[in-house]
């Protein structure tokens, strides 16, 4: 990614991905899944949430490790956790202006 700190090369989905994983590490697929489910109040497709975190762990933002035989754990690295904090003040900043 060229821009970490602005995380500018990433989709709203996937910057929503990681303010979920900002909450609490180690989480599966279908707990990110249903955490975004509850936050936008509609369904999300599989096909749509394992290929973004996939992307995310490529752009190294996020950590995959083995949950148990079958199941993958997710959580933010930091350089993920520096990205976002990098964006929440942007964000701050744009606001007072």
């Amino acid at each position: 990614m060229s821009d970490v700190t602005g995380l500018s090369d990433l989709s709203a989905f996937q910057r929503d991905v990681l303010w979920v994983l900002a909450d609490e590490s180690d989480l599966k697929g279908v707990d990110v899944k249903r955490r975004l489910e509850e936050y936008y109040g509609d369904h999300v497709n599989h096909a749509q949430i394992y290929p973004n975190l996939d992307d995310l762990v490529d752009e190294g933002l996020v950590e995959k490790a083995h949950a148990d035989g079958r199941t993958n754990a997710y959580s933010l690295t930091e350089a993920g956790r520096r990205a976002l904090s990098a964006r929440q003040t942007w964000i701050g900043g744009a606001a007072d202006e």
